[in-house]
C-alpha cells in the first residue's frame, strides 16, 4: 500500500508492481483515509461501550486502563465514534498528566471531589491535597480556591469547608464512636530497657553495622506484636454477631500528615525482624507523607491491630479511638520519670512511658484488656531482639 497526498506522483514508487498496482493514484485519497480510522476499528472491542459523565462513553478496554493508571477520565479527550473514549486516549491523557495516586483516586470515589488535570505530585500527578483545585497554575489557583472554600466571615471570624480529607477522617471517627463502646486504660512501663537497645542501634548504625535508624516506637511496636501473639482475642475484628480471629499480626500505624491522619498497615508484621519491622514501618509513614500510599493498605480492614504514638508531642495521656472493625488501639505517651521501688527500702526516679489501650467492650472484657495492656508493658520491660 502506498499512502500520499493527494495529487502526489507515486509513479516511481510503482515501478515493477503488480498491474494492479496502477489502481493506486487514483484510490489514494481513499487509503489515507481508511488508514486514519484503521485504528478506531482495531481498537474498539464488540462489547457494548460504557456511560461516564453524562453523555460521555467509554470502551471497556480503555476503562481497564484507567483503573490501572489511576486517570482522572474528567480530563480525557475523547477521539473515538460518537465522542466514546478509547485505549489511545487513556495513552494520550497519561502523557499529558491526567493521573491521579492512588490516595486521591480514593478519596475522589468517598467525597465525589474532582482532580485537577495536573497537580502537583511527580509527573503532574494530581494527590489528594489537590483535590478541588482548579486546573490553573497553582500560584493563580491559590485565590480561588480559598474564596470557594470560604462559607462566612465576619471581623473575627471565618466559616471554611472541610477539606475532602477531612471529611473522611471526621466520618470515620464518629462511626467509631457511634458504633461501639469504647472505654480506654492506662498504665506505664519502665523504658530502660528499650532506651537501651535505642542507644546501642543507634551505636551500630554509626559504626555501619546498620543500615535503618531503629527508634524507640519500632521497638515498642515489637513488643506490641509479641503480646498480641499471646493474647490472640485481641489481635481481631468485631463484625456485630461475630468475631474475626487472625493468625498473623497486620500492624497498623497512625502517622500524622499535611493532609490529615492516615493508618497504613505492615502486613504479617509478626514475620519480620527488628531491623525489618523499622524499614517496614518507615516505608508506609513516607508514602503517607508523600501521597503515593496503597489505598488497599489504609483500609480499616487491612490491619488486625494500631499503634498511636504521641509520645513526640510531650503527651502525657490521651485516649486513642479504634479504628473499626478493629477491636483495639494502643496509645504511646511520651517518657516521664516516675518514683519506684529498687528493693531493699531504695526508690528512684526512672523513665517510664505510658500506654493507653482503648478497647471494644463488645469483642473484649475489661480483665483481658488489662492483661493484655499489662502483657505490653512486661515485654517492652524485658524486650530481647537481634540486630
Amino acid at each position: 500500500m502506498v499512502i500520499g497526498e493527494p495529487g502526489e506522483n507515486i509513479d516511481d514508487l510503482l515501478k515493477g508492481a503488480p498491474a494492479a498496482a496502477e489502481t493506486a493514484p487514483a484510490a489514494a485519497p481513499e487509503v489515507k483515509e481508511a488508514a486514519v480510522k484503521a485504528p478506531e476499528i482495531t481498537v474498539h472491542e464488540s462489547a457494548p461501550a460504557v456511560a461516564v459523565e453524562g453523555k460521555r462513553a467509554i470502551s471497556p478496554r480503555a476503562i481497564a486502563l484507567a483503573e490501572k493508571l489511576n486517570v482522572n477520565l474528567a480530563y480525557v479527550t475523547a477521539t473515538g465514534p460518537e465522542g466514546r473514549i478509547i485505549e489511545r486516549d487513556i495513552e494520550a491523557a497519561v502523557a499529558s498528566g491526567a493521573r491521579q495516586t492512588p490516595l486521591a483516586a480514593k478519596v475522589a470515589a468517598e467525597t465525589g471531589a474532582t482532580a485537577p488535570a495536573a497537580g502537583s505530585g511527580l509527573a503532574g500527578m494530581a494527590r489528594a491535597c489537590d483535590l478541588g483545585k482548579a486546573a490553573a497554575a497553582p500560584a493563580a489557583a491559590a485565590p480561588a480556591a480559598k474564596g470557594k472554600d470560604l462559607l462566612e466571615s465576619g471581623d473575627d471570624f471565618e466559616v471554611r469547608k472541610l477539606s475532602n480529607i477531612r471529611k473522611v477522617i471526621a466520618k470515620s471517627m464518629y462511626a467509631s464512636l457511634q458504633n461501639s463502646a469504647q472505654l480506654t486504660h492506662h498504665l506505664s512501663a519502665d523504658a530502660r530497657r528499650i532506651q537501651a537497645l535505642r542507644k546501642k542501634a543507634k551505636k551500630m548504625l554509626e559504626e555501619g553495622k546498620l543500615d535503618v535508624n531503629i527508634t524507640l516506637n519500632d521497638f515498642i511496636c515489637m513488643a506490641v506484636i509479641r503480646a498480641l501473639k499471646k493474647f490472640p482475642n485481641v489481635n481481631t475484628h468485631f463484625l456485630g454477631d461475630s468475631i474475626k480471629y487472625f493468625n498473623k499480626v497486620h500492624l497498623g500505624l497512625a502517622v500524622d500528615t499535611e493532609r490529615g491522619l492516615m493508618v497504613p498497615c505492615v502486613k504479617n508484621a509478626d514475620d519480620l525482624s527488628i531491623a525489618g519491622l523499622s524499614r517496614q514501618l518507615k516505608q508506609v509513614a513516607d508514602a503517607c507523607k508523600k501521597g503515593s500510599i496503597n489505598p488497599d493498605i489504609l483500609s480499616p480492614e487491612a490491619a488486625t491491630f494500631t499503634v498511636s504514638n504521641l509520645g513526640n508531642y510531650g503527651v502525657e495521656v490521651f485516649t486513642p479511638i479504634i479504628n473499626l472493625p478493629q477491636s483495639a488501639i494502643l496509645g504511646v505517651n511520651t517518657i516521664v520519670p516516675r518514683p519506684k521501688d529498687l528493693g531493699g527500702g531504695v526508690y528512684a526516679f526512672v523513665p517510664h512511658i505510658g500506654l493507653s489501650l482503648t478497647y471494644d467492650h463488645r469483642s473484649i472484657d475489661g480483665g483481658e484488656a488489662t492483661r493484655f495492656l499489662k502483657q505490653i508493658a512486661t515485654e517492652i520491660e524485658t524486650l530481647e531482639v537481634e540486630f
